[in-house]
């Protein structure tokens, strides 16, 4: 009788993370090496990340964070947490532990942390890295501080979804404001329930490198009137016509990520970035310069993976809101990349 295939373990959360291979000595004692585990790195060594490296997204099955938004941290040695399915790293199934966490000083002093997360046991255990702060690609950072127990950590998200200063969006009967200027109980045009009552108002400000940079998507390119700025994960909303699909459903979100090729769509990097969220009663699709793209999504899972303040700021204000995600289907990273705007609307049959 042959046995079944093991079920993946259900996600509980995620974040996204960093292969350590995207993390290069270039000068002192491991010159030419990736990031290795922590009993093997000197401090004074300077990393730099490739500029090609991407953020992926690592699901997490962890007991202790069925139920409670606070829960979703990893300790070194942690046994609990296991790599969930729909993760873009590691294999489900497979343990999951934080080996440490890093300090780094970059050439202007500012100092940045990284979690050294293992995807798997044993002595071919694979290794990601978890910036808590911006990190800039072929920038060097001096390797200051190695902490090999560094108590409970949380698996925060590197950037939320999110629009820029200055963005267009369109209200009740179609006009279009900026962003900055909306105010709680404005009522904004959706896709789905027509005009909605706006919840709340989200603001970050972070340095614009690496994943923190926002993505620009150049005017006309989905039929935008103007340049749209949105965070790296933000995901636009497209109604697929025809038999040719990249999901199962014709409704697909695609994140911004997904559409860079360096000319209809890039990552414009450096200065400081002003990001804003929008909250709804339910998660909805808006319109941002005429393109339909998401809100905030409010639930545990995405508690979860929310940068630490504006998790505990949505979680004050919604202590009850759990929120479905919208029946759109997200995407497949792997179908999109290096793709580009252009060639997705080749294959949805839009140009």
């Amino acid at each position: 009788m042959t046995g079944s295939i093991p079920k993946p373990p259900a996600p509980s959360y995620g974040c996204h993370v960093f292969d350590a291979a995207d993390l290069v000595a270039v000068a002192g004692a491991n010159q030419g090496d990736a990031l290795t585990p922590c009993e093997t790195l000197c401090p004074g060594d300077v990393y730099e990340m490739r500029e090609a490296a991407e953020a992926l997204y690592l699901s997490v099955a962890d007991a202790a964070a069925a139920s409670a938004r606070s829960a979703h941290v990893l300790r070194a040695g942690d046994e609990a947490a296991e790599i969930a399915a729909g993760t873009e790293i590691g294999q489900p199934g497979e343990r999951l532990g934080i080996d440490g966490k890093l300090t780094l000083m970059a050439p202007d002093g500012a100092q940045v942390e990284l979690l050294l997360v293992l995807l798997s046991e044993g002595p071919a255990a694979r290794l990601a890295f978890l910036p808590l702060g911006p990190v800039e690609p072929r920038v060097g950072y001096a390797l200051i501080r190695v902490d090999t127990a560094p108590g409970p950590v949380r698996l925060a998200d590197i950037t939320s979804v999110a629009f820029t200063r200055g963005t267009m969006i369109a209200v009740a009967g179609g006009e279009q404001r900026p962003i900055e200027t909306l105010s709680v109980g404005d009522r904004l045009l959706t896709r789905d329930h027509g005009a909605q009552p706006l919840r709340w108002i989200g603001r970050r400000t972070v340095r614009g490198v690496g994943a923190y940079a926002p993505v620009v998507i150049a005017k006309g390119t989905l039929g935008n009137a103007s340049d749209l700025i949105v965070s790296q994960h933000q995901r636009l909303f497209i109604y697929q016509r025809g038999r040719q699909r990249l999901t199962s459903t014709a409704e697909a979100l695609v994140k911004a990520q997904h559409l860079v090729d360096g000319d209809t769509a890039y990552i414009r990097k450096g200065g400081f970035v002003e990001y804003f969220h929008l909250v709804f009663d339910r998660h909805e699709i808006l319109y941002a310069e005429g393109i339909p793209t998401e809100s905030l999504l409010v639930n545990e899972a995405m508690l979860g993976r929310m940068p630490e303040d504006l998790a505990r700021e949505v979680a004050r204000r919604f202590p009850l809101l759990a929120q479905r995600p919208h029946f759109g289907t997200e995407a497949d990273g792997a179908l999109l990349r290096g793709k580009g705007a252009a060639e997705l609307r080749r294959l949805l049959g839009q140009s």
